[in-house]
């Protein structure tokens, strides 16, 4: 028998034997009820003053022994105990494993910051308040939209897209740059992330710098070796022997014209992150202009369709829009063969503009497609350099989509074809005069 329930049978004994012996002594005072109400009296005085001890033990526990008692109140005292020792020991163990919490943040070399689901900050590391000069007295509980005032960060939190970090200049810095990004967990809490990225920046500032000036360099000297290159093509006393070789030069040469234009293009396009105006264009004529350039190629996919679905007009920077454009449906038909076919589409919904280009070319491998806008970064080098590709068209792409606050989506199978998409936000959409004047 369990010891609790032997308690309980000592109880209950306990109280048969305080009736009885309340009974049998008021029956010799000739009051048996009398007898058996004084026995119940003092049985409760006993079990009030059980409670008493109990309570007060309870509220001095800290410092006080428990009581010493048999029976169920030994029990039920001896299961507080028990409690007591458990949240004890669990509360010992909850100190500890935040200690070194905290000492392995503090030993992190980025800056970690917990928000909750208001973006209120409710703990913070060392790094993190040195990265963006947080204090723990009067920060702890604010918006953290309040104290990093960039629009960046408000838009990059309002967004709910956490899959890439942003990069910031912290306030007061005029050399440093920070990382930041989020990851949400829990009921809409949020880590913050922050990192010093200051010499990668600066790092990629000299590597930007150098392809530019390279680039400017290379320009007139490449020049003019392509005109002396195209006067000796032209020469009707060239040796036979010799057309050959100066063919391939001259195919070379506008090789390297074509990169280091795209060098050039994409050296201006990564001056400034700041989101172009623009005025309306019309995307209609461009994509009918594309399709003509298509078509216009020595070598191109037989079948070369285009769907535009709506006559908005896009607000943008048109030569940079008819850059991306462009590079976009020349990488499609680089890569899909003649028997192939390539389908250009512009539509418009509530989500704002979109501009695809599908192919049925030989496809790109799923592993590639996160580092397809990397420059020069090709899939499969040896035949990127058999069509003139250069590694730089999808980075131009990703830098003007930027600037116009547009993302771009990839979709592929390999031997199956590709799809490119680019997104356009609403508040880039210009309607026609005429669906404008009807909606006003």
């Amino acid at each position: 028998m369990q010891p609790a329930t032997q308690a309980w049978w000592f109880a209950a004994g306990r109280l048969l034997g305080t009736v009885l012996l309340g009974l049998g002594a008021g029956w010799l005072f000739g009051n048996a009820w009398g007898g058996l109400a004084i026995a119940l009296a003092v049985h409760l005085a006993w079990v009030l003053s059980n409670l008493f001890r109990l309570e007060w033990w309870l509220r001095h526990r800290s410092y006080a022994d428990p009581p010493d008692s048999g029976g169920v109140w030994g029990e039920i005292i001896a299961q507080i105990v028990r409690l007591h020792r458990r949240k004890r020991f669990h509360k010992q163990r909850f100190v500890q494993l935040m200690r070194q919490l905290q000492r392995s943040t503090a030993a992190l070399p980025d800056g970690v910051v917990i928000l909750n689901a208001q973006r209120e900050i409710v703990w913070f590391n060392l790094m993190a308040s040195r990265l963006l000069g947080l204090r723990r007295s009067a920060d702890l509980g604010m918006r953290i939209e309040n104290l990093l005032r960039e629009p960046a960060v408000v838009r990059y939190l309002a967004s709910a897209d956490y899959s890439n970090p942003i990069v910031i200049r912290p306030t007061g810095g005029e050399d440093g740059y920070l990382s930041l990004q989020v990851a949400p967990y829990g009921d809409g809490q949020l880590l913050l992330l922050v990192r010093d990225v200051s010499r990668q920046m600066r790092l990629e500032a000299v590597r930007r710098d150098f392809v530019a000036n390279a680039s400017h360099e290379l320009r007139s000297p490449l020049t003019v070796i392509s005109g002396y290159l195209e006067t000796l093509a032209q020469d009707p006393s060239l040796e036979a022997e010799l057309q050959g070789p100066v063919a391939e030069m001259r195919r070379q040469a506008e090789r390297m014209t074509s990169i280091i234009r795209d060098l050039l293009e994409l050296s201006r396009l990564e001056e400034t992150d700041e989101v172009v105006g623009g005025r309306p264009v019309d995307i209609a004529a461009l994509v009918s202009m594309l399709r003509k350039d298509v078509l216009g190629r020595p070598v191109h996919p037989g079948n070369v369709t285009v769907s535009v679905e709506s006559d908005a007009q896009l607000i943008g920077d048109e030569p940079e829009i008819h850059s991306a454009f462009s590079n976009l449906v020349d990488n499609a038909a680089k890569y899909t063969p003649r028997g192939g076919a390539i389908h250009i589409r512009w539509w418009v919904d509530a989500q704002g503009g979109h501009f695809a280009v599908t192919d049925t070319g030989i496809g790109i491998p799923t592993e590639h497609i996160p580092r397809l806008t990397e420059r020069f970064y090709r899939v499969d080098p040896g035949r990127s350099r058999s069509t003139g590709g250069s590694g730089l068209g999808l980075a131009i792409v990703k830098h003007v989509l930027q600037r116009h606050g547009a993302t771009l989506e990839i979709k592929s199978a390999e031997g199956v074809g590709s799809t490119f998409t680019c997104h356009f936000p609403p508040a880039r959409i210009a309607l026609p005069q005429r669906a404008a004047t009807a909606t006003g």
